[in-house]
């Protein structure tokens, strides 16, 4: 396995590849990140993706291409299961609170762990169903890449949402049957390609508002 050292080149190599300006301090954190990952995947299966070398460009770089969309300053990850892409977004956007959610208790101990160790104060992890969630304050964007199903993740989601807030679909191949039959209280304001240098698959964000 490759070393703090190689990591830490091999992820400025690929943030200056995708035009990230990310300081020091942080593509440290991050690097500290992917290294827990690995070694709380070895017993707790967090991720299917084994090695840290490929966490970068699969994990890393996938969660920060959806950065130029993101709308603050509260942001709420659905199903974040390893805290994608909800961490690495918190890391590189001090201004913003996240809220990291799921419902699977192993993983959220593990970004409760994360959070501690690596002293990150702009995020709270929420251990709960997303129907029995209902916090004091609504969300400006709530983002996700664990959802199948666009409809499902904006039913599920919508009582969170800012009445002028966006949701953040990640997805691979572009989506086009499940955006023809977009439920009509939501609208779609805007589909981007991403575009990982590095990183050989399709990846696109549906950027989706309420209809009022």
């Amino acid at each position: 396995m490759a070393d703090f050292k190689q990591l830490h080149i091999e992820l400025i190599r690929q943030l200056n590849q995708n035009q990230f300006n990310i300081d020091d301090v942080i593509s440290k954190k991050l690097i500290e990140y992917v290294l827990l990952l690995h070694k709380w995947n070895q017993v707790h299966n967090l991720t299917s993706i084994r090695e840290p070398l490929q966490m970068i460009s699969k994990h890393i770089l996938d969660s920060l291409a959806i950065s130029p969309y993101l709308q603050g300053p509260r942001i709420l990850d659905v199903g974040t299961g390893a805290g994608l892409p909800g961490l690495p977004l918190a890391l590189t956007h001090p201004q913003y609170r996240f809220a990291l959610l799921d419902s699977n208790g192993k993983k959220t101990r593990f970004l409760t762990h994360v959070i501690q160790t690596l002293m990150i104060d702009n995020v709270d992890i929420i251990s709960s169903r997303v129907e029995q969630y209902y916090p004091e304050n609504c969300f400006n964007c709530i983002v996700s890449r664990a959802f199948s199903q666009l409809n499902d993740f904006l039913h599920k989601t919508k009582h969170l949402c800012c009445k002028n807030g966006i949701f953040l679909a990640m997805k691979g191949q572009y989506p086009a049957e499940e955006i023809n039959t977009l439920d009509e209280n939501f609208k779609l304001i805007d589909s981007k390609s991403l575009k990982i240098a590095g990183l050989d698959e399709k990846r696109h964000v549906l950027i989706i508002g309420l209809n009022h």
